[in-house]
């Protein structure tokens, strides 16, 4: 499976929120509302989430295995900061 789009959404500043992400995956599969983050440590990613009844956010869609994730979030938090023209 290859990712075949990134696109990002930049947010004017509501907190530690920056922007939100979409992926594709080989032109066929889209996941949207991945969440670029400014946190203690640099930006982050947060897969799309919803809030259960319990008050815990659930993940909706996220990668099983470690260095999916870590590819998925190279790519848009690169995509990001060459958006946006800056090491942010």
């Amino acid at each position: 499976m290859t990712i075949t789009d990134v696109r990002i959404r930049r947010i004017e500043k509501e907190g530690k929120l920056c922007g939100v992400a979409s992926i594709t995956f080989d032109d066929a599969f889209v996941v949207h509302d991945i969440k670029i983050i400014e946190g203690d440590k640099g930006l982050f990613i947060a897969m799309p989430s919803r809030k259960a009844t319990d008050g815990e956010y659930k993940d909706i869609a996220h990668p099983i295995r470690s260095d999916v994730r870590a590819e998925i979030s190279d790519l848009i938090l690169n995509k990001f900061k060459e958006d946006n023209g800056s090491d942010a």
